[in-house]
This record gives structure tokens, C-alpha cells and sequence, in this order.
């Protein structure tokens, strides 16, 4: 219920924008309230999604879905009109990253630290499995044995940080975990990093875009663009304890010079289909007149 609160609020804060704007085309990845929104206005909409798994708003649909080419369209529904584009969508923006050393001073991390950044599984998300918490507490308990290795350790909200600060207090007070005080730049983050363990999600993919070793806690249902990255040994995905005490591997890595871009065509097939969109909205527009 108050997801559905949240969703609808977001809705009526973005309506006076689109009543003084006017769009053609309401455009997201995955926004729901957009969509509501969207359906309220009768205004087309194009959805940009990854993850075949998530939940919608029941039979309240998009015009347009846009999918990585790995996601078969059986997956994604009835949706009116399917397109694809290659890759992932972190391949759109991820060619345009520069790294930044000066990260490391601002975490006060060394240069002879093993860092490993952690993102705990989403606890409060409706497809959350209780199991990557599991593998979360096998996570701590193996970086904590490397005596080299500093965790920076990327909660969700305030309450899980609450949570993850009584749970690992002796930690915290030696500074073998460590949570940023501010934002940071998650892909500047990642590229200095030794390797990335995350409860799934945007970060996971990153890294696997920028060329981070990366392991994945994801108990959920797991979506294709992740196991594409898994059989492409780009992601190694955790399934047991046992798994983490024998896939992760707790090695430096160079961080020097700048990561090389794959360059997918992610952006360009996105951007035509836009595009696309527009123009036959245009069309239909004035033939209509």
C-alpha cells in the first residue's frame, strides 16, 4: 500500500510539469509513476526496461517497451510494441566515464588496500529472498580474514544502514567498513575498486561494462541480462555460501590507465527508436487535423 502511495504522489508531482510542457512522448526506464501518469493524460509512452522480472501496474501497459536483445519478447508481456537494442543499458553511458584517483583520498584508502565495494541486497524490494542475506553475513566474513582488505559498504536507505552498523559495530570502529559521507560517483567508485559485490541491480552491470571482476548476491528471480553476463564470464553470480568462499577471488587489480569502451550500438538504436516514436506521433498528429 504505500508503495502504491509513493507511486501515485510521484504521479501528481510530476503533472504540472506535463500540463505546462505539453510532451509528445513520456519517455523512462521503469518509472511507474510516469506511466500512470502517462495513461491519466492519454499520453504515449515508451518504458526502458532490463529486468523482465519487475513488477508493473497489473494491466496498465506501455505503448512502447525497449529491452536489451538478450530478454526474449515472451518475456516482456503484451505490450503493444517491442523494441530491442543491443547490449545493456549501462553501455550507453559508460563509454563516457573518465576515472578520478582523487576518490581514493576522499575514502581515505591507500594504495596498498584491497577494496572491495559492497552493495547489500534491496531487503525492502518485493522480489528480495531472504538467502542474500545469508550470503551477504559470508561476504563480511571472508573480506574481514584478508587482512589487506577495506569494505566500502553502500546501504540502500538509513534503515539498512542502522541495521548493517549494529551488525558489524567492531568492524565499523576499526574502519574495515567503511559507508561514504557523501555521495560519490558510482562508476568512479567501482573503477577503483578490486572487485564489486552487489545484491544486484545497476552496479552489478557496471562493473561488469567497465571490466570489474563482479560478483552478484541476487537471490531473486535472476533476469537475462544477468545470466548473458554470466555466460560471457563478465558476472559471477553467488548462490551459496559455498559459493562465496570458493568463487570470490580477493586479488589487487591494475587500476591504472582508463577503461576500454564497448562500444554495443546501445545508444544509437535507443535514440533512432525514439526518434522514430516522435515522428510517427507527429504524423498521427496532423493527419488528424
Amino acid at each position: 500500500m504505500l508503495k502504491l502511495s509513493g507511486t501515485c504522489l510521484r504521479a501528481l508531482q510530476l503533472l504540472p510539469t506535463a500540463l505546462a510542457e505539453k510532451p509528445q512522448l513520456a519517455l523512462s526506464h521503469g518509472s511507474r509513476a510516469q506511466l500512470l501518469l502517462s495513461a491519466a493524460l492519454h499520453l504515449p509512452s515508451a518504458v526502458i526496461i532490463d529486468y523482465e522480472h519487475a513488477k508493473g501496474l497489473g494491466e496498465l501497459r506501455p505503448d512502447w517497451v525497449m529491452a536489451p536483445e538478450v530478454i526474449p519478447d515472451e518475456a516482456l508481456g503484451k505490450d503493444r510494441h517491442v523494441l530491442k537494442y543491443p547490449g545493456i543499458k549501462e553501455d550507453v553511458y559508460v563509454p563516457a566515464f573518465k576515472p578520478d584517483s582523487a576518490i581514493m583520498r576522499q575514502l581515505g584508502l591507500s594504495k596498498s588496500d584491497l577494496v572491495v565495494t559492497v552493495r547489500p541486497p534491496a531487503t525492502e524490494a518485493h522480489y528480495h529472498n531472504p538467502e542474500s542475506e545469508e550470503l551477504l553475513k559470508a561476504v563480511i566474513d571472508l573480506v574481514k580474514a584478508e587482512g589487506n582488505a577495506r569494505i566500502v559498504l553502500l546501504p540502500r536507505n538509513k534503515r539498512q544502514e542502522i541495521v548493517l552498523r549494529e551488525a558489524w559495530s567492531d568492524l565499523f570502529a576499526t574502519r574495515k567498513i567503511a559507508i561514504p559521507e557523501q555521495a560519490v560517483d558510482g562508476l568512479n567508485l567501482i573503477w577503483h575498486s578490486d572487485l564489486v559485490i552487489s545484491g544486484g541491480g545497476t552496479m552489478n552491470r557496471e562493473a561488469a561494462a567497465l571490466g570489474v571482476p563482479v560478483y552478484s548476491i541476487f537471490r531473486g528471480p535472476i533476469g537475462a541480462v544477468d545470466r548473458y553476463l554470466a555466460s560471457a564470464g563478465r558476472l559471477v553470480l553467488l548462490e551459496s555460501r559455498e559459493d562465496v568462499r570458493t568463487k570470490i577471488v580477493l586479488k589487487r587489480r591494475d587500476r591504472r590507465g582508463e577503461p576500454t569502451a564497448i562500444g554495443s550500438g546501445a545508444l544509437k538504436k535507443i535514440v533512432d527508436d525514439v526518434a522514430s516514436i516522435v515522428e510517427q506521433q507527429c504524423h498521427a498528429a496532423h493527419g488528424a487535423v
